[in-house]
């Protein structure tokens, strides 16, 4: 199992983290460090107490793009009724299933015992991965529409990530579709760094009570355009897939 820390909120993260996350002196990160190297796969956290800044909370779980660390694989057991390349991945702990590639490796990491996160990718080197990060909620937060609509959530979403305006450009972020469906809400969007190759995330976002307190799923799967043909049909099925139980 990949090692767990938390970090200051100085640590360098990825572009696509909300510049305004830069700022916060209260942020924990959660990290799993990529064996033997110096590279770790982190996801940053605020301690939310307003409900003003539920969105901003969100933002962060969703917008987050990860670089996986290289664990060895769980050992899944075959289901019926999936493809043949893909197989099962059920956590009977956090009540979820996903389907994901048969070759894939699995990452795990558990926080506090509030925040854990699971990281699914192929075990060569690449940008494309899917990850799944379950965050504890407080009780203002009941249901998925805490956050709005998922229509006005999900433009709200990616005009906060956008800085395509600013002079020079940064991050462009486009909205591609959104929906709510199976009690869960789906979200596709892209970004694209200057300078950089353009990422395609979907997300998925639902949540479930554990017997003590709500806990927020994001479901965010990543690839490149270089790695849409290799990947991406892949991914979108594994995203497609995810379902609590």
């Amino acid at each position: 199992m990949a090692s767990i820390s938390f970090l200051p909120s100085h640590f360098r993260l990825s572009h696509s983290l909300l510049q305004g996350l830069r700022k916060n002196k209260n942020s924990n990160i959660l990290c799993c460090k990529k064996n033997g190297l110096d590279q770790k796969i982190c996801v940053s956290f605020r301690e939310e107490e307003h409900v003003t800044r539920r969105r901003e909370l969100l933002f962060q779980v969703v917008s987050a793009a990860f670089l996986l660390p290289a664990v060895a694989p769980v050992t899944l057991a075959a289901e019926t009724g999936v493809a043949e390349e893909f197989r099962v991945y059920t956590d009977e702990v956090n009540k979820f299933r996903i389907e994901i590639p048969q070759d894939w490796q699995v990452g795990t990491g558990e926080g506090d015992g509030v925040r854990s996160l699971t990281a699914f990718y192929p075990e060569e080197a690449s940008n494309s991965n899917v990850s799944i990060l379950i965050t504890g909620l407080g009780a203002d937060f009941t249901r998925l529409e805490s956050f709005g609509k998922v229509d006005a959530f999900a433009e709200s979403l990616v005009g906060g990530l956008d800085r395509s305006w600013q002079r020079p450009p940064g991050v462009a972020a486009k909205l591609i579709d959104s929906k709510a469906a199976n009690g869960l809400y789906y979200i596709e969007y892209t970004l694209k760094n200057p300078g950089e190759s353009r990422r395609h995330l979907l997300s998925v976002l639902g949540m479930a009570n554990n017997g003590f307190y709500n806990r927020l799923y994001t479901i965010t799967g990543q690839f490149v355009d270089e790695e849409e043909e290799k990947f991406g049909s892949k991914i979108r099925k594994a995203v497609s897939s995810f379902r609590l139980t």
